[in-house]
Formats: structure tokens, sequence, C-alpha cells
């Protein structure tokens, strides 16, 4: 039992009989009455998030996870399938334990949490940015770099992004995974 001195973000707890990962948190000490920790928390088996507030110095019910690397492989339908980079051993999660998986593409590595106790796969950390190739956009027009304008633009993946109006098919372009928000383009 760990209490709410030991919150972070990344750690996976029990909580109303499901497990959750703490995705925010905020000690909060007001100048009137007791301290408390304001949490943000993501179901890691429906994939739901919500607000709860702990009193400070709750007992909480921390879930043991090892994290390993894992290659995405392909999907099909709703299942992702992952390989162990190590053992080569396979995986198959759903869509709902991934953050992005439109911004998946294939042969990118994530971190995969693992409960230590039921060797079940929690959740899948994603790298901060992945680079993509811009499929389809409308043509960039020359000398609009001025303005914070964007446009759609549809990535190798089959994802959307909102782009500057510079950026042109053919393009490689960053994007942030937490948000799914262009960063900048790559220049090789």
């Amino acid at each position: 039992m760990a209490s709410t001195s030991d919150i972070r973000n990344g750690l996976c707890i029990k909580f109303n009989n499901d497990i959750f990962k703490i995705v925010e948190f905020l000690h909060v000490k007001p100048g009137k009455g007791p301290a408390f920790v304001r949490t943000k928390l993501k179901s890691l088996t429906s994939g739901k998030t919500l607000d709860n507030t702990f009193s400070a110095g709750h007992k909480i019910d921390v879930v043991r996870v090892e994290t390993h690397t894992f290659q995405y492989l392909y999907n099909e339908g709703n299942d992702y399938h992952f390989m162990n980079t190590e053992s080569f051993e396979q995986i198959t999660l759903d869509k709902n334990v991934l953050d992005t998986p439109e911004l998946l593409k294939e042969g990118t590595n994530v971190m995969v949490q693992i409960n230590t106790e039921t060797e079940l796969p929690l959740s899948v950390d994603m790298p901060a940015s992945i680079v993509l190739e811009v499929t389809y956009t409308e043509p960039g027009v020359k000398g609009n770099t001025a303005t914070n304008a964007t446009k759609p633009a549809t990535v190798e993946t089959g994802a959307q992004v909102n782009v500057p109006l510079f950026i042109n098919e053919g393009d490689k372009i960053k994007i942030d995974t937490a948000s799914g928000n262009y960063i900048e383009r790559i220049k090789e």
C-alpha cells in the first residue's frame, strides 16, 4: 500500500474494482482545511478517463508493472499486433488501450506496461513524437508563412493533421503523439 505522496504520472493503481493509470495530478494545500490530491485517471480496461480527488494520506493500491519495448507490426480492425523486441513474443491489443492509434506506423517502437501479477498488458506509451509523410493536402502557396493559418493534411497512416499552409504532399512532418498536433517540417 502506498499513500497519496507516492502519486506520479504513469503510476498504475487499483481503484473502484478497475486498474487506472494516473494521467495528471496536482497536490493542493488550501489555506484552510486539509491538503488533497486532484487526479485525472484513465481506465486501462475501458479507456475512459475520470477525475478523482484523494485526501492527503489516503492509502492507494499500487499495481506492479514492468515496461518492455514492443514493435508495432500491423492491425486487423480494432486489433493491433505488437512484437516484443527481446523475446519476439507477439501480443494483440484492443484499439481502446492505445492513446493515438491512428498515428502508429508499422515498425514503430512503443513501451508496453505489463501487470506482473497477471502478465497482461495494461497500457501502451507512444514515443513523444513521430515523423510521418504527408500523402494528401491542398497545394501550398509561396509566401504564406507569416500567418498561423492551417489546412488539413492526410499522413501515411491515414490520420488527419492540421498543418501550416506551406506544407506540400511528400513532405515529412514531425507530429506530437500526445496531442496529435504538427510540430515541424523535417528537412532531408
